[in-house]
């Protein structure tokens, strides 16, 4: 793939990457921008390289996830080497630019807040399916699990959401709404 080949499927899948990156980093705009800052830069200089063995898509959300997970332990390995770990996690508890990443409606909210309720995995698959446009085996591919994985992680994350969903009684709600 040429350079402007890869730059306008970048630019393509701007939007979604940006998505898939803010699931990434827990809804934190600035490390999302951050994260796929780095994505695009290790791609450009030829830190990562596309080699067709999977879409493009998929591969460039594998390189989100591992690049925002690396990021992940490289900043505890930096908290715990300072010990300031409570104190940062004090902060970030009370950040108020927290909530900006919630959509304003508050069904998505509410959704989007129940997702985080599953475990990683589950999360992570059915952010990739739902909100990505993913298969489930292309999801496999992007989180770097086997497919029989994803499915499970799927299945199971699904049911879960269903509980967390009919508890906040979010599906009540939707059964009332007209639906065109």
């Amino acid at each position: 793939m040429d350079e402007a080949e890869l730059h306008q499927q970048l630019e393509q899948l701007h939007t979604l990457s940006y998505g898939w990156a803010l699931n990434c980093c827990g809804s934190n705009p600035n490390d999302a921008e951050d994260i796929l800052q780095t994505v695009y830069q290790r791609i450009f200089e030829g830190r990562a390289r596309y080699d067709g063995r999977s879409a493009f898509k998929t591969w460039l959300f594998a390189v989100i996830r591992y690049t925002a997970a690396g990021e992940r332990r490289r900043r505890w390995i930096r908290l715990l080497r300072l010990g300031g770990y409570q104190k940062e996690h004090e902060r970030d508890s009370q950040s108020p630019d927290r909530g900006e990443a919630v959509e304003a409606d508050e069904m998505a909210g509410t959704f989007r807040a129940s997702l985080q309720k599953l475990p990683r995995r589950q999360s992570e698959v059915l952010h990739l399916v739902f909100y990505q446009s993913l298969t489930v085996e292309n999801a496999a591919t992007a989180m770097g699990v086997s497919v029989g994985s994803a499915r499970t992680h799927y299945d199971r994350g699904k049911r879960r959401l269903r509980e967390i969903l009919n508890e906040t009684g979010l599906f009540d709600e939707y059964k009332q709404r007209p639906h065109s």
